[in-house]
């Protein structure tokens, strides 16, 4: 089971804050292939992979390029006003 997310904010020690679609906010990890490789800021559009054992957890799959966000929103997987933060 993998979720879309935007990342609301870096807590530090390469864990995210994160806002689910399904409506979790969750705290990632970074996992090792990504740390110093790629840089995560905040409205940053990420596919997680929740935990088994405690579903407000979980850890960063990928993250979406300019072009794949525009993609998702065609294909109505996310919409625009999710990712800028309006509820």
């Amino acid at each position: 089971m993998q979720v879309l997310c935007v990342v609301d904010e870096t807590i530090g020690a390469d864990f995210l804050k994160v806002r689910c679609v399904d409506g979790v906010l969750r705290i990632c990890r970074i996992p090792g292939k990504f740390r110093r490789r790629v840089w995560f800021s905040s409205g940053d559009v990420v596919l997680v992979e929740p935990w088994d054992f405690q579903s407000t957890k979980g850890d960063i799959i990928h993250k979406y390029s300019k072009d794949e966000i525009r993609k998702l929103i065609s294909m109505n997987l996310i919409t625009k006003e999710f990712i800028e933060g309006v509820t």
